[in-house]
């Protein structure tokens, strides 16, 4: 039943804080947002629309706040128009004074009579001021004021080089004779050195952020425990500094025990991330001990850091090491949301007072992120050195797990009340719901973006490239407030101007290529703009068809893919290419359980027939596979090496400036990272890769990797 309409308090307020009060979905059909809907949505931003008289003044306050604002709390200009608008209250001369980042100061004084006006407001021209992060402060006999000047380029980093190659790794997936049961920083240099050598510009990683380790419920690096801080499971412990001067370490490592525990771990079939989380915080106390004993030079050293790094690194280092000894005193507790009142406040006094008793405690966990920077850093260096001109691609989270660090720790910038999901479409008829709550946006302005500006930067760090997942994060989220469904919820609106400016200023600073995963529901000015800015688009082989042409739904042709992008075959959520061609998903859905009945089953298989019939016919009228192969896909069972060259052949063909190929879909393997929609059903983001470092030099790794490589070559691709 269609929502009855808005009254037009309820419409005004709504496009007052972005809430869309319609929205179409993929199907085409139009919602509209009920009244209940909006009410619970104002009441989370801290809007009180429990009456119509409560709402009617809140209305009136916020627009006459806007009115009277000189300025508003932060100004995020482009380099190439330099105009501010303010609110004159009176005629005359003003002064605007401008202190930059670098320390240098701009004056001028402006008379208001000879200013042009737009909509209420003065529009005053700046000196020429370098991109960064500056101060502005406008002075008048009516008023005075002062904000945050963020002044952006006008498009984000692009690399020298016009087309590359690189290949996708789940770091934790790395297999070798020599790491702790799951991959580590030195795993990936050795898995650099091997990529390089088979032309690739850069390796992709799944997002590298602090998680909480414990299996199944908090091992997705798309829901971690902090996005500015990462996951010590990837330290190599014994390259840190301190290992060879701590002989204590080196006598529990060659104990039988923990040889035996080693060689478990590694031999598993997948990642036990308790396991291994144990194991390296078990020697890595004892290697603290030893920094702390160790030379005043590498203190000193540490304690810069600890400068440079500020709030954000204390209250992470200050939560871990709370969870810590909460979950030690009580086994039963688990996150912070179940700890005892007092702690639950960063800055209450029983927070301060155990930072206070347990200093060393809090100086461990942030020492272990001093490694981590220092490990990844030289990661970076040795991609470079290979002759990769991006090196690492990282990738930057939509979400972060509301019972995890970052909730803790800066609650002020996040929503209560609502949580963040989809609406419903083919793949979720219910919708979905991700289970995090929204950011809040009145607050990120309010700080002058500082925050955000930290977490892409952060996330920039040690590397050449970054995605940006779900990209759509810029324009709007679908919220979900607390007490109702999926599919009973409606879209936020943010401020996409000035987010994409602060990305394309730090892109820059930082010489890291963007990416922005814009998969799914797309509104229409999303893709304009980020195209706008240099970042580019993610388009995806199985998604990539044309539903106006002839037939509908056919497989789009590689001059038809869009040369500001990155393509690829799949993501971590979908099957990978032997997956697909062998139905490993489908299966795995049923298995789960998440296929309701045979009906659903059989019609998953014919629907795949038919995809499966239209890449044959794709690849067949591009002359990509040899004409004795199979014409009819029911007759083609085996996803084979033919069939395998001309997929990746095709996509490396296209005009798209970034092609990245998963290792799963290097070696043929068929099983994916994570299946959406279950937690124990199925190992999500637990998968080893198929072969080991040092296997991938030799017989059937090297093989396929010399096909990937002659695809790069032929498509002009080859670092």
């Amino acid at each position: 039943m269609a929502a009855a309409p808005l009254s037009h308090l309820l419409a005004s307020a709504a496009a007052l804080w972005g809430i869309e009060s319609e929205y179409w979905d993929i199907f085409g059909a139009r919602h509209e947002a009920s009244d209940p809907l909006i009410r619970n949505i104002l009441a989370s931003l801290g809007v009180d629309s429990g009456t119509d008289e409560a709402l009617e003044e809140a209305v009136r306050a916020r627009r006459a706040a806007e009115e009277m604002d000189v300025l508003p709390p932060v100004l995020v200009l482009s380099e190439s128009d330099l105009r501010i608008r303010v609110r004159a209250q009176s005629e005359g001369e003003v002064t605007l004074l401008i202190t930059c980042e670098d320390g240098a100061s701009h004056a001028q004084t402006l008379d208001l009579k000879d200013a042009p006006e737009e909509n209420g407001r003065k529009v005053l021209a700046l000196p020429a001021l370098p991109p960064g992060y500056h101060q502005l402060e406008f002075r008048s006999a009516g008023a005075s004021a002062s904000c945050r000047l963020i002044v952006a380029p006008d498009q984000a980093y692009a690399p020298e080089r016009a087309r590359m190659g690189g290949i996708a790794v789940s770091l934790y997936g790395l297999r070798s004779e020599r790491n702790w049961g799951c991959g580590d920083f030195t795993d990936l240099e050795d898995f650099i050195d091997w990529a390089a050598a088979n032309g690739a510009s850069f390796v992709s990683l799944n997002p590298l952020h602090a998680i909480a380790n414990r299996a199944p419920y908090n091992t997705s690096p798309y829901l971690p425990n902090s996005s500015f801080f990462r996951n010590f499971i990837y330290l190599d412990v014994e390259q840190l500094p301190e290992f060879g001067g701590a002989p204590l370490a080196r006598r529990i490592l060659s104990s039988p025990q923990i040889q035996s525990e080693i060689a478990a771990l590694r031999a598993s079939e997948n990642v036990e991330y308790e396991r291994v989380a144990r194991l390296k915080l078990r020697f890595l106390k004892v290697l603290f001990r030893a920094f702390l004993k160790g030379p005043a030079a590498a203190r000193a050293e540490f304690d810069v850091y600890l400068d440079r790094q500020g709030t954000l690194l204390r209250r992470f280092a200050l939560h871990s090491a709370l969870d810590e000894a909460i979950h030690r005193a009580n086994p039963e507790i688990w996150n912070w949301r179940e700890w005892p009142e007092g702690y639950r406040n960063p800055d209450s006094p029983e927070v301060e007072a155990f930072a206070r008793q347990h200093r060393h405690s809090v100086l461990f966990y942030a020492w272990i992120q001093w490694r981590i920077e220092q490990q990844l850093a030289r990661v970076q260096r040795r991609a470079l050195n290979a002759g990769m001109a991006v090196g690492l691609y990282h990738d930057l989270a939509l979400a972060v797990d509301r019972f995890g660090a970052d909730l803790w720790a800066n609650p002020s910038f996040y929503v209560d009340g609502c949580r963040v999901g989809a609406p419903p479409d083919a793949f979720s008829p219910k919708g979905q719901d991700w289970a995090f709550p929204p950011p809040n946006s009145e607050r990120h302005r309010a700080d002058g973006y500082r925050m955000f500006a930290e977490s892409v930067r952060r996330n920039m760090m040690h590397g050449g490239a970054l995605r940006i997942d779900h990209v759509m994060r810029f324009f709007r989220l679908y919220w979900i407030p607390d007490g109702m469904s999926a599919s009973e919820g409606t879209y936020v609106r943010d401020r996409y101007e000035d987010l994409v400016r602060i990305l394309a200023l730090e892109s820059v600073r930082n010489r890291s290529v963007i990416v922005g995963e814009d998969l799914g529901t797309v509104p229409d000015i999303a893709r304009g703009t980020l195209a706008r800015f240099g970042i580019l688009s993610y388009r995806l082989f199985y998604f990539e068809k044309d539903y106006q042409g002839n037939p509908p739904g056919r497989f789009r042709l590689p001059a038809e893919y869009p040369e500001s992008a990155l393509v690829s075959v799949s993501t971590h959520d979908l099957p990978t290419l032997a997956g697909f061609w062998l139905n490993r998903d489908i299966e795995a859905r049923r298995a789960a359980g998440i296929l309701p009945d045979e009906s659903a089953y059989q019609a998953a298989l014919a629907e795949r027939l038919a995809e499966k019939q239209k890449m044959i016919d794709l690849l067949h009228g591009l002359n990509l596979l040899p004409a004795w192969f199979p014409r009819d896909a029911a007759g083609a069972r085996e996803f084979t090496g033919d069939l395998h060259r001309a997929i990746v052949e095709f996509l490396s063909g296209t005009p798209s400036k970034l092609f990245v190929l998963n290792q799963e879909d290097i070696f043929k393997d068929t099983d994916q990272q994570n299946l959406p929609g279950t937690t124990a059903e199925y190992p999500n983001w637990r998968h080893k890769m198929k072969f080991a470092l040092g296997e991938l030099r030799s017989g059937y790794p090297a093989g396929c990797a010399a096909m990937f490589r002659d695809c790069l070559a032929r498509s002009g691709r080859l670092a």
